[in-house]
């Protein structure tokens, strides 16, 4: 199987990773999805990607040609295309929907999500047929007919790389919590004052990501230290793929440097943790309000007359799990409800998750990660200008640069995307030998 041919190169042993709002350490790797989906429907069931830290990486990006080499792969289309053609002749009748049967439901629903597969795999045979037809006249004795077919062949190349990066795209499943806006959590870890400073920074660079994507970025807590690092904040994030492009970043972030506090000039190593949670609808996940304790209070800290005066900050209780949301950032009381709630509910939401992935817990080894707050993801060295991703062993140099939240950081992100994607290409493979022996 492609994932255990992968897997092989990988030490064996016990790895754990502390799961958020849950009490208990688990084994989390993959949550199984059946989302109504073209890839729900093409391929069952399917365990979402998940991005593992604790192994050395041992995997490279395989080019676009090399997964197309595969065996797999090909064996894996021409399964799509078989289960296409039975499906529509399945479903080529004249029946109505009244007297249609659940059954044949479903395969007209898996012809409509399959068909821009089918149809890239039909436009990659065609473009392949022109390729073998240019490069007989490569051959051809008349030098004018040749230069024509050499850019044709040009043409070729580029239009078939392109339809089999479009094949490969539409075969990675898609996570519906991609879809959704987030709430971001920064904790500072181990190495105190230090520590509280790196969160400040940390939390800076986050907004101007934000900023960089146009997404809004609202404060729901924001706790500051005596020397104006950063003990605890959390925010709300919202705007198009957000969620997606931050959901990287959850784990450990360690920086190795001297503190503006240290006065022999030692380095020192501290740490600080980010949390990044999927922000459901209201809709799509709903609060029981008879599981809520509610409770008001007087704000503390800066924050000019309103502090103190006014019971303004909330502070939720949801009793059935004992999870905690609270909200002092404005001086309404019903606006800090508000943003409290939004914070609940991403929080019970994250643990529902993190249940469904211990319930269906696999055995897979993939590389990136769980994505969860106990995992050293990020080293900041600024005595040698360097940013480390351990998880893809990326680096990349210009910390100050890095800490704006703009193109540096973008690029890593993009690299942990592709790393993702590839893992969850050959999981998906690994799983067709597995059903098919």
């Amino acid at each position: 199987m492609a994932y255990r041919k992968v897997a092989n190169l990988f030490p064996r042993g016990k790895e754990f990773a502390f799961s958020l709002w849950i009490p208990y350490f688990s084994k989390t790797r993959g949550v199984i999805s059946q989302s109504v989906s073209l890839h729900g429907y093409a391929y069952s069931l399917y365990s979402k990607r998940t991005l593992h830290t604790t192994i050395p990486l041992l995997m490279k990006l395989l080019s676009v040609e090399e997964l197309f080499a595969k065996r797999a792969l090909q064996d894996h289309l021409r399964k799509m295309e078989t289960e296409y053609s039975e499906c529509l002749k399945a479903v080529s009748g004249s029946v109505t929907e009244e007297q249609c049967s659940e059954e044949l439901r479903a395969k007209r629903t898996k012809v409509s999500l399959l068909s821009p597969l089918i149809q890239s795999i039909t436009e990659l045979g065609n473009k392949e047929k022109d390729m073998t037809e240019t490069e007989m006249l490569l051959k051809d004795e008349d030098p004018g007919l040749r230069e024509l077919a050499e850019l044709e062949r040009e043409t070729c190349l580029q239009d078939i790389h392109d339809l089999r990066q479009k094949i490969l795209d539409l075969l990675i499943p898609e996570e519906e919590e991609d879809l959704s806006d987030l709430i971001l959590e920064v904790t500072a870890g181990v190495g105190g004052q230090e520590a509280m400073l790196f969160t400040a920074e940390v939390f800076d660079m986050y907004q101007g990501f934000a900023q960089h994507h146009g997404w809004t970025f609202d404060t729901l807590e924001h706790m500051t230290s005596e020397i104006g690092g950063l003990r605890h904040a959390s925010v709300s994030i919202s705007g198009f793929q957000s969620y997606k492009k931050m959901k990287f970043e959850a784990g450990v972030h360690r920086v190795q440097r001297v503190p503006k506090t240290e006065k022999q000039g030692r380095m020192h190593t501290s740490t600080m943790t980010v949390a990044v949670l999927p922000q459901p609808t209201e809709i799509s996940f709903t609060i029981n309000l008879k599981d809520l304790k509610i409770e008001t209070k007087r704000a503390s800290g800066a924050g000019g007359q309103h502090v103190n005066t006014t019971d303004s900050a909330v502070r939720i209780v949801h009793l059935p799990t004992g999870v905690v949301a609270e909200c002092q950032q404005e001086r309404s009381q019903l606006k800090n409800k508000e943003k409290a709630m939004k914070a609940l509910r991403a929080k019970l939401y994250s643990m529902k998750l993190e249940e469904e992935t211990s319930k269906r817990y696999n055995q897979r080894k993939v590389q990136v990660g769980t994505r969860g707050r106990s995992e050293k993801i990020r080293t900041y060295n600024f005595a040698q200008d360097r940013i480390t991703d351990h998880r893809i062993g990326m680096t990349v140099h210009d910390v100050k640069s890095f800490l704006l939240g703009e193109d540096l950081l973008e690029k890593m992100n993009s690299s942990l995307q592709e790393f993702s994607n590839q893992e969850t290409l050959m999981e998906l493979l690994g799983e067709d030998s597995q059903h098919g022996s």
